[in-house]
């Protein structure tokens, strides 16, 4: 009858064991040279700086972005206020893949009013600095 209230009380501290470390690993990544270079981006989006927003990005993206808004014909202003509205809120970072000069962060958040969205940035580095790629939201539910 003892060992089982032991057994309990050794998995619970397990688990609270388990759970601080994978607290701490999801905190630290708010501190990595990739999420960073994703709050730039976002920063910017925030701020409505379109020029801070290309530089944030690699240059194939901001030459896509540019092609994008003149196929829609939408000013630098207009697409600022459309990212605004769909940038996530309520980030959460969850897992970060580095590859040499490419790496993969994932996150969750609430995007476009709605929770429960994972989202997927992908990054490369260019002139030594981290730079945003692409980035991909789906709702989880």
């Amino acid at each position: 009858m003892r060992i089982a209230p032991r057994w309990s009380l050794l998995l619970g501290f397990c688990a609270f064991a388990f759970s601080s470390v994978l607290a701490a690993d999801t905190k630290d990544l708010k501190s990595t040279p990739q999420a960073k270079a994703y709050e730039a981006v976002l920063k910017a989006v925030q701020a409505g700086d379109f020029g801070a927003y290309k530089k944030a990005m690699t240059k194939e993206s901001a030459k896509k972005m540019d092609e994008q808004m003149k196929e829609m014909k939408m000013d630098p202003k207009k697409a600022m206020e459309f990212m605004k509205a769909m940038a996530p809120e309520d980030l959460k970072y969850t897992d970060l893949k580095v590859d040499g000069k490419k790496a993969t962060l994932k996150a969750t958040a609430k995007v476009g009013g709605e929770p429960n969205n994972k989202g997927t940035i992908e990054l490369e580095q260019e002139d030594g600095q981290w730079k945003v790629a692409t980035q991909s939201w789906t709702n989880a539910k």
